[in-house]
């Protein structure tokens, strides 16, 4: 297997489960609810810190924005011996009835074929971009236990953050599709082709509908609920080493 390029840490550094965000903050903040956690590699900015969460080994990485970053990231840990890996995001709402501050919990996601897919997978068709049903499971059970507000279904993940016209809302919800973001249909691609365990939740941070967008501040307290989710689903992951 070959060495990480990106990420400044050696195999043992990073534990075999993982929650990656986007956001370096967003990464200290679920980083300060793990016991003794450690700083293992803050190269190119992709920090990642290894803890424990009631006693089960967990890291936390940042990913960056966009599939080519994440992909990186994604394909490094890896590397590096991830087993399980959550995507903790933010999401963009296309319907109604999925508001901000919801969580969604995706059952699939989309994508435009060519550029990083086709480069891995070598041909113009749309590989299947699903989440393990375990973690999906595991997810759905915990939101429901917290009692947090969340939505199951697809969602199609863009390469463009500031391209979608108005239209975007109901081209895509017209197609069973409930919110947009940027990296779950790489992360999903690449367990199917890697052979790791992978999910995502996601916090409704704007509305394609309304075109309402909240601060960092309005979701603090539900990226905390969604940050504990996370951590209680992927401490209860078995998977054959």
């Amino acid at each position: 297997m070959r060495a990480p390029v990106h990420i400044r840490a050696r195999v043992g550094d990073v534990a075999e489960r993982i929650i990656v965000a986007g956001d370096p903050g967003r990464v200290d903040l679920v980083a300060s609810m793990l016991s003794n956690p450690r700083l293992v590699s803050t190269s190119r900015g992709f920090n990642v810190y290894t803890g424990f969460y009631d006693g089960v080994r967990v890291s936390v990485a940042v990913h960056g924005v966009g599939g080519p970053s994440a992909s990186i990231v994604f394909e490094e840990l890896y590397m590096l011996g991830a087993r399980v890996i959550i995507r903790l995001g933010t999401c963009g709402s296309l319907v109604g009835d999925v508001g901000i501050g919801d969580l969604v919990i995706p059952t699939g996601a989309g994508y435009h074929p060519g550029g990083l897919y086709y480069q891995y997978i070598g041909e113009y068709a749309c590989a299947p971009a699903v989440p393990s049903y375990e973690l999906l499971k595991l997810l759905v059970e915990e939101a429901s236990s917290m009692g947090a507000r969340y939505h199951l279904g697809p969602v199609i993940s863009s390469d463009a953050f500031y391209a979608e016209d108005p239209q975007f809302a109901s081209r895509w919800s017209g197609r069973g599709v409930i919110a947009v973001e940027m990296e779950c249909a790489t992360l999903f691609t690449l367990a199917g082709i890697r052979g790791f365990k992978a999910g995502a939740l996601l916090v409704v941070s704007d509305s394609l509908v309304t075109w309402r967008h909240a601060t960092s501040e309005e979701l603090k307290e539900t990226m905390v609920k969604a940050a504990l989710i996370a951590l209680n689903a992927i401490k209860r992951v078995t998977w054959s080493s």
